[in-house]
């Protein structure tokens, strides 16, 4: 699933092209993706401009001149690509946007576990797919402090608390234990005993972990592209995901894998206490 980094990298992707862009057609070619596209969606985005395009969590959200707020999710393999119209329509192409100037975005979501949806500015944060959510990692909310709170009390692993999106958002798998290995923190900790000190590491990981993947395009697996159809390139960085065997590379002890909340976890058992 495209996780914080690769909806950002879509986001920047995105806004050179739809940005400041009035919507000439917006075409859907079945009912539905997860949810059913909501009664009116074409219609009341055609003839907008699009004023910005942001990221909440791990929802692009378009917004509109009127008010109105587009929200699309990738779900499982779900891409926002910027085509030639002269390209052939694929089986998968499930949303086509086409805007005055004649670019043309198609929504490719095969396992179409993805959503689009729309509601206004007014209704943004209290809709039910936002009103439940942590902070974002990237914002400055979310701090040392604030996780100690949140973490408190908890008998959870970390790793999996920091996958809990009411407790911070966004973050992923890949990233989490990325981002724990550079705190030297194990993803067996019980949450509840992470220390404000370890907090304080814990952290600026987190954040600058994100940042190294937003930086290299987010991390290319099965599906990940950027709007370009170019692809990710952080898991050429990756120090410990997908490495089991490997030498740390801090250590050099082999990387382990285990299995937490039905998710591979990978860690040096010497650098994360």
């Amino acid at each position: 699933m495209p996780e914080l980094p690769e909806v950002e990298t879509v986001c920047r992707g995105l806004k050179p092209i739809l940005e400041g862009q009035r919507i000439a057609r917006l075409t859907l070619r079945r009912k539905d993706l997860r949810i059913p596209f909501p009664q009116g969606l074409a219609q009341t985005l055609t003839g907008h401009r699009v004023m910005r395009i942001a990221r909440r969590a791990k929802y692009i959200l378009l917004h509109m001149d009127d008010d109105h707020v587009a929200i699309i999710h990738l779900g499982m393999a779900g891409r926002m690509q910027i085509v030639d119209p002269a390209t052939p329509l694929e089986a998968h192409d499930h949303v086509i946007i086409v805007t005055d100037s004649g670019a043309e975005i198609r929504f490719n979501d095969p396992r179409r576990f993805g959503l689009m949806t729309f509601t206004t500015e007014a209704a943004l944060d209290s809709h039910k797919l936002f009103a439940h959510l942590g902070p974002d990692p990237m914002g400055n909310g979310f701090n040392a402090p604030f996780l100690v709170a949140a973490l408190k009390g908890r008998k959870t692993a970390i790793k999996l608390a920091l996958l809990d999106q009411r407790i911070v958002v966004g973050i992923g798998n890949i990233y989490a234990s990325e981002a724990l290995h550079r705190a030297g923190i194990s993803p067996k900790r019980r949450a509840g005993t992470v220390t404000l000190a370890r907090a304080e590491v814990l952290v600026p990981a987190i954040k600058q972990v994100l940042q190294d993947a937003i930086a290299a395009g987010g991390s290319s697996l099965r599906d990940h592209v950027q709007p370009s159809g170019e692809l990710g390139y952080f898991q050429h960085a990756w120090r410990v995901y997908g490495r089991a065997g490997e030498p740390c590379p801090v250590c050099a002890t082999a990387v382990t894998r285990l299995v937490q909340g039905a998710r591979s976890t990978f860690y040096c058992r010497v650098c994360q206490r």
